[in-house]
């Protein structure tokens, strides 16, 4: 059982349970989110312990919130730690550049955990170059143990410098285990002071003028303190006449598949220790820059051997010598084996002939989204609409045999792609958003859509839950964690203070009820809205609030017409030997399928 609360011992621990743990080692007293794998488990862990580790932590309702809250405590002198996902940044980053000239007091880190290769992504940006343009110091860990460890040092640059300081992360560095040495944690003021300074705080152009040098100041002293930085430092004797330049995760790949090069391994990437990089490439024949996704790095070597008036020969993804596409394995170091010597790999397994069945991911068994996708899809029937969809677990509404997903770009994008096409087309748009992403920006939209006279159907599928990033509450639950209780924020509230004149909430079990709302809402000539107000059953089983039910297939009353199979496509539901029959181990008897089936075949029973 993992403990991040001790004051000694080794414990294995996640990346991210890691990061908690340094965290707590470094005396940061507010941490603030909006969940986003991969790093979900930081917030969870904070949800659980933050109050007895003497951390005000809360799940705010977008990122761009999140890096405020935390950005007063830190103007106020209170260590502080913003956290997101890749994308989340985007949304934060209107603040964070002002940020950067107004400065923090106490120590501030803004951790931005990238997702190369879009494990649960809509896209692999690489967030480093956020650093330059912000003009932000950024530090980058290539393991569990080296995330916890290079915190503390992350606070006292920050602090050095009185800036905010991106702290960016990979989904191997998040989701990888290691072993990591506890230290004593640090004390550090729990509330702090703001002091008033107009001219730094208040960046009216005027200010803002001055504070862009004082910002170019600092950041010519983060290059010297990147130059002395213990974080970037050498392996090797220096006498290869191969080099290679790595940082992050890439350094735990380089270390373990290549031999005989000296490695200058780069923990302080922006801004980088270019004396440093150019006395490491002197006397080299070749240098081989190995990062993920874009040549961040690499760029930068060429500039730095043109500045310095070097000849060298830089294998990277210029030359296409490394993929600039999804993160890297074993078998990406085998394309530098004419470079360098590369370790020899363990003789691989025979392959087996037996082929596993594929496991795309699927709304699960009893989710109401389903009856909503299947109400929507009867309702629709051969209209001419564009489905917009969103981020979370109904964007698996795209799947067969819904087929309701056309157009998916980021959080809350949906409705406001839905006023677009409104206008823009002579086609209905319908736009689905989660219950917390319509906290996060899905109320903006609806506003715009109200003011704007657009014409399109808002469904809000409240499932209780932030469900897809591992169960989180939002303003729709109400906090009920680290002390603080607070009440629910009711959406059809919400929507009708708006202005909005159709609203309807309903229970998606109820298929032919459901399809009925649906059909008014879509007819309707101006925005309407209906709420999916349905517990995820996931949730519900965490609570133990799950009553245990099945559903049953009376085979007599069965005429094989597949209605259910076709309409809510549930995994419970099994084809065999041409009829229906239940996997009891999956269904929750939530009786989905007996509202479809046109025999009562399918009933429920405890």
């Amino acid at each position: 059982m993992v403990d991040l609360l001790s004051d000694s011992g080794r414990q294995l621990l996640l990346g991210n349970e890691a990061i908690v743990r340094g965290l707590i080692e470094s005396g940061v007293k507010y941490a603030s989110t909006y969940p986003g794998t991969p790093s979900s488990e930081v917030g969870n862990n904070l949800e659980k312990m933050g109050e007895k580790a003497g951390i005000y932590f809360e799940f705010s309702s977008n990122e761009k919130i999140a890096l405020e809250v935390s950005a007063a405590a830190a103007t106020a002198g209170v260590r502080s730690f913003a956290f997101m996902k890749h994308v989340g940044l985007n949304v934060a980053a209107d603040p964070l550049m002002t940020l950067a000239y107004a400065g923090v007091n106490g120590g501030m880190l803004v951790m931005t955990a990238d997702d190369p290769s879009c494990h649960s992504s809509q896209n692999e940006q690489d967030n480093r170059y956020y650093s330059h343009l912000s003009l932000l110091p950024m530090l980058e860990p290539s393991t569990p143990e080296e995330a916890k460890e290079m915190l503390p040092l992350a606070y006292e640059i920050s602090e050095e410098l009185k800036l905010p300081v991106i702290f960016r992360t990979t989904t191997r560095v998040n989701h990888a285990r290691g072993v990591v040495e506890f230290k004593k944690p640090i004390d550090k003021p729990a509330v702090g002071h703001f002091d008033k300074d107009f001219k730094r705080y208040v960046n009216i152009p005027a200010n803002s003028r001055v504070n862009r040098i004082i910002l170019l100041d600092k950041n010519k002293k983060a290059q010297e303190l990147s130059e002395s930085s213990e974080l970037n430092f050498i392996v090797g004797d220096g006498s290869s006449e191969v080099g290679i330049i790595t940082s992050g995760v890439s350094y735990t790949y380089v270390k373990e598949f290549t031999d005989g090069a000296d490695i200058l391994k780069i923990g302080f990437t922006n801004p980088l220790p270019e004396k440093r990089i150019a006395d490491f490439i002197r006397g080299k024949k070749s240098i081989i820059v190995v990062e993920e996704l874009d040549p961040f790095l690499e760029d930068q070597v060429y500039r730095i051997i043109a500045q310095n008036g070097l000849s060298v020969r830089v294998y990277g993804k210029r030359d296409g010598t490394l993929p600039r596409e999804w993160e890297f394995s074993p078998d990406t170091m085998r394309k530098l084996k004419d470079i360098v010597k590369i370790t020899e790999f363990p003789q691989a397994m025979e392959k087996t002939t037996v082929k596993l069945p594929g496991r795309p991911p699927t709304l699960c068994a009893g989710c109401p989204h389903r009856g909503l996708f299947a109400a929507t899809k009867r309702a629709v029937g051969k209209k001419d609409v564009i489905y917009c969809s969103d981020i979370g677990c109904y964007t698996l509404g795209g799947q067969p045999p819904f087929n309701e997903a056309d157009f998916i770009i980021c959080m809350g994008g949906g409705a406001g792609a839905a006023g677009g096409f409104s206008e823009s087309t002579d086609q209905k748009s319908i736009a689905f958003l989660g219950d917390s992403t319509f906290f996060h920006s899905g109320i903006p939209s609806l506003i715009s859509a109200k003011f704007n006279d657009h014409k399109f159907t808002m469904v809000i599928l409240d499932n209780r839950t932030t469900a897809m990033t591992g169960h989180q509450p939002n303003p729709g639950t109400g906090r009920h964690f680290g002390g603080v209780e607070t009440d629910m924020v009711d959406i059809e509230a919400v929507v009708k203070s708006i202005g909005v004149e159709f609203v309807e909430t309903v229970d998606s079990y109820d298929v032919r009820k459901v399809e009925d709302v649906m059909k008014r809402a879509i007819d309707y000539d101006g925005v309407s809205v209906v709420i999916s107000k349905c517990p995820c059953p996931l949730e519900l089983k965490k609570e133990k609030k799950l009553v245990p039910k099945v559903c049953i297939v009376d085979q007599s009353k069965c005429i094989q017409c597949m209605t259910c199979l076709k309409t809510i496509a549930c995994p419970a539901l099994i084809k065999k030997d041409g009829t229906v029959v239940v996997d009891e181990t999956q269904c929750i008897g939530c009786g989905m399928c007996s509202n479809v089936c046109p025999k009562d075949a399918i009933g429920v029973k405890q």
